[in-house]
């Protein structure tokens, strides 16, 4: 059955769109009924932060689709057997379960894999509104007597839609390339850069609503920002490619792996990046050595990531900044070290699971909400200009380390 359907079936498309529209309704009418009397920046800084919230939750789902091994749920895209729901595949979705209980098609994971989607067209069509409105907004502020400027350009929102669609294609190749791990690995770097970009617009809108301006920050701690971030980042590729390669248990002990500081390792074939999933590109199998190897390099540079944000961490804290994303940085940095102990010393847990890759895509947002919530000190004297002129507007607080948050 599997095999006999076509990769790509666009028949459900539209109403896979019209289902996702229904979805975002939801977050739109809480969003309007909440800020009515609200100006429309108000209305779309609460629309970006709730956006901001949903597609968090959407990388959580994305991650227990993948580790319930949930991905292949529906063999084609973007529905299911052809239809718009498991519903409309149910026969074929038995005849598939029927013939291997276990394998990559049973009712269940069909189910999950489908509300994934679904999520997924939901937050495609916030952030389609979400453009939308800030291009209004934009056109607005050039009339005579206008509103005051949005304090970044419609054009976030837009590279963020455009984003979001590239998304799409990646969870289709998801799909039909049969769990790829280059694949399955750049659809969550994808999803950590949308919650990135999301996260910029909501710190800005956050601040132009609330008439505030970024904190000014030396020079080094701005550095220090840039370079956890870029060390985060770097380790949450690494941690994908655990994941995506099912390397997690090749280690079972701590701190040594199979009783060994240095054990047995295969680093040409670990890290040969374009290749079906459990073989080289030659067709053989992947050796224990390799997925050895994937899985100790990430935990080696987890120890330097950790040192590192445990610095930056010291560093907010006595410089009275960004105290609040420094709390939030010191308590995601122990969830990491909890959750990836349980994961090798408790045979891989589900929530723990979960949960591991729920503080890395936190850590990427706290550290992009700190750098959008800053800036460098002095970087304004010398001719920057301000969003929106926030820091030199009469009667308003110059600085800001507020939370993205939404309206009330």
């Amino acid at each position: 059955m599997t095999d006999a359907q076509p990769l790509y079936d666009l028949a459900p498309l539209l109403r896979l769109m019209l289902l996702g529209a229904v979805i975002a309704l939801g977050p739109l009418a809480w969003v309007w009924l909440r800020n009515r009397r609200s100006t429309p920046l108000r209305r779309l800084q609460a629309l970006t932060v709730l956006t901001l919230f949903l597609t968090f939750d959407l990388v959580l789902f994305g991650a227990f689709t993948r580790l319930t091994d949930s991905g292949l749920g529906c063999p084609d895209w973007p529905g299911c057997y052809g239809n718009a729901s498991p519903v409309g595949a149910h026969a074929e979705i038995s005849a598939a379960q029927q013939a291997m209980p276990t394998g990559p098609v049973t009712h269940g994971k069909a189910w999950v894999e489908m509300i994934h989607r679904y999520l997924a067209t939901g937050v495609g069509v916030l952030i389609i509104v979400l453009t939308v409105g800030a291009w209004r907004q934009q056109r607005a502020a050039r009339r005579a007597n206008g509103p005051p400027p949005p304090p970044l350009s419609a054009w976030w929102p837009t590279a963020t839609l455009v984003w979001v669609c590239l998304q799409g294609a990646f969870g289709a190749l998801t799909v039909t390339m049969k769990l790829f791990p280059a694949i399955v690995t750049l659809h969550l770097i994808g999803g950590l850069v949308l919650l990135a970009l999301l996260c910029v617009q909501a710190v800005r809108q956050t601040q132009a609503a609330l008439g505030t301006s970024p904190a000014p920050l030396r020079p080094v701690l701005r550095r220090l920002l840039w370079a956890t971030l870029a060390l985060v980042t770097l380790q949450v590729v690494l941690g994908g490619w655990v994941s995506t390669n099912y390397a997690v248990l090749a280690c079972t002990t701590f701190p040594t792996c199979q009783g060994s500081w240095w054990p047995d390792m295969d680093f040409a074939h670990a890290f040969q990046v374009w290749r079906p999933l459990g073989l080289l590109q030659d067709g053989s199998s992947i050796s224990f050595a390799g997925l050895t190897a994937i899985h100790y390099i990430h935990r080696l540079a987890a120890y330097v990531v950790l040192a590192t944000l445990a610095w930056l961490v010291w560093r907010l804290r006595r410089d009275q900044v960004l105290r609040a994303p420094a709390r939030w940085l010191a308590a995601l940095a122990l969830l990491q070290f909890a959750t990836g102990l349980s994961n090798v010393v408790l045979d891989w847990p589900l929530v723990a699971a979960v949960l591991h890759t729920g503080g890395a895509a936190a850590l990427i947002v706290v550290l992009t909400w700190a750098l959008s919530a800053s800036r460098t000190q002095g970087a304004w004297a010398t001719g920057l200009p301000s969003p929106s002129g926030a820091d030199t507007a009469p009667g308003r607080t110059t600085t800001s380390t507020h939370a993205p948050r939404a309206s009330a």
